[in-house]
């Protein structure tokens, strides 16, 4: 397709989807009513071999990956977990779904949660913290995991945003005592929609299928029998014993199969997601805008490329009018938005960088579908304004 400037839109996010994606697809629908779940149980075992850890779990979205990693845990009601005051709601909407207390914590330079300002959260009732690698952008895992190493914390670790990034040379997503992964299609893979709990944890593991899976306490596929056997061990048919208040949260045989297909590729596309990310940055490098920074020791997945300026909704305007995709930095202060006015939590400070995102931070997009004459475009427009 030519690019024609002011013309042809240059989208915010999109997909690549491939013949071999397809195909997998078509594959997997002639399958659709067959017993069992093949290309979920694949996509799993790939995923787990892809992150180096001992566990997956696929299921139907990214938001439900975090319901499902942080719910595992039981923790008793009113627990508090420490989380970021700038995000996407689904890092946040778990803690008070699961009957727990937010605390929030203001950002640093880098976006993310400021590491500098989490001890002033514990209290003894502290007992995880849940962040997400903001933008693909990792957090400050060094001083995050001796944090909760120190305070017996459990890390549930938001991947949604940054898969296939590194830090200090260890694959994003395997630092959490549970990570969570989407595949929305924006994201840096998809599987039309979708998500994944990594974990090495086996106990971890089984509470999130239980909790996955109606709540039930046995690990019988659909279409098996006594798997465990153990099914007329106790005084009810197992496979029909439920030992949680659970949900049915499952990922699909047809979106799990397109997930094999597009991890393949999940390398090449982080590496295009780091050119564009670096093109952006070359190319605006000495204008008025803040530029975003990486945090170091990493090597992001980027999702995304953040620009500060106070005059942030007339450049949204001037980006839309000319075809350039944008948004604003997620819910940015979250407490700021509607849902969370009745909401119980608690804050570390009065979330100054949180505010200043909320009104001045928009991003554009930096995914493998954009070419460098869109990205030279793009640098040149938000230069003109």
């Amino acid at each position: 397709m030519v690019f024609v400037p002011g013309v042809t839109p240059v989208p915010v996010s999109g997909k690549i989807i491939s013949r071999a994606d397809q195909d997998a697809a078509v594959e997997a629908c002639t399958n659709l009513f067959a017993p069992g779940e093949k290309y979920v149980h694949a996509f799993e075992r790939a995923l787990a071999d892809y992150f180096g850890v001992r566990d997956a779990v696929y299921v139907n979205s990214g938001s439900s990956a975090n319901l499902l990693a942080l719910a595992a845990f039981e923790f008793p009601k009113r627990s508090e977990v420490i989380t970021c005051a700038v995000g996407f709601p689904t890092t946040v909407n778990p803690i008070i779904q699961c009957g727990l207390i937010p605390v929030f914590v203001d950002c640093d330079k880098t976006y993310n949660i400021d590491v500098d300002q989490i001890e002033r959260a514990i209290t003894p009732r502290t007992r995880a913290v849940m962040v997400a690698h903001g933008l693909g952008n990792p957090v400050n895992l060094d001083v995050l995991m001796d944090f909760c190493r120190t305070h017996r914390l459990a890390f549930i670790e938001d991947t949604c945003d940054a898969a296939g990034g590194t830090y200090d040379g260890r694959k994003v997503g395997t630092f959490g005592d549970v990570a969570t992964l989407s595949f929305y299609p924006a994201h840096q893979m998809t599987t039309g929609d979708g998500g994944a709990i990594l974990t090495d944890s086996n106990k971890l593991a089984k509470v999130i299928r239980s909790y996955r899976d109606w709540g039930r306490d046995c690990w019988c596929a659909p279409g098996h029998d006594n798997t465990c056997g153990r099914r007329f061990a106790g005084d009810y048919d197992h496979k029909y014993t439920y030992s949680r208040i659970g949900y049915h949260l499952p990922g699909s045989d047809v979106h799990a199969a397109v997930g094999v297909t597009q991890l393949s590729r999940l390398d090449e596309w982080t590496n295009k997601r780091r050119h564009n990310w670096q093109y952006l940055y070359d190319g605006l490098k000495g204008s008025q805008y803040v530029l975003p920074i990486q945090q170091p020791d990493s090597d992001p997945s980027w999702f995304g490329f953040a620009v500060m300026t106070r005059r942030r909704n007339e450049l949204a305007r001037y980006l839309d009018e000319r075809k350039i995709g944008n948004r604003p930095l997620f819910g940015g202060n979250l407490l700021r938005q509607p849902a969370y006015a009745r909401a119980v939590y608690r804050t570390v400070g009065d979330l100054p960088v949180a505010n200043l995102i909320h009104e001045n931070v928009l991003w554009v997009g930096c995914w493998p579908g954009l070419t460098d004459e869109m990205l030279q475009y793009v640098v040149e427009v938000m230069r003109d304004f």
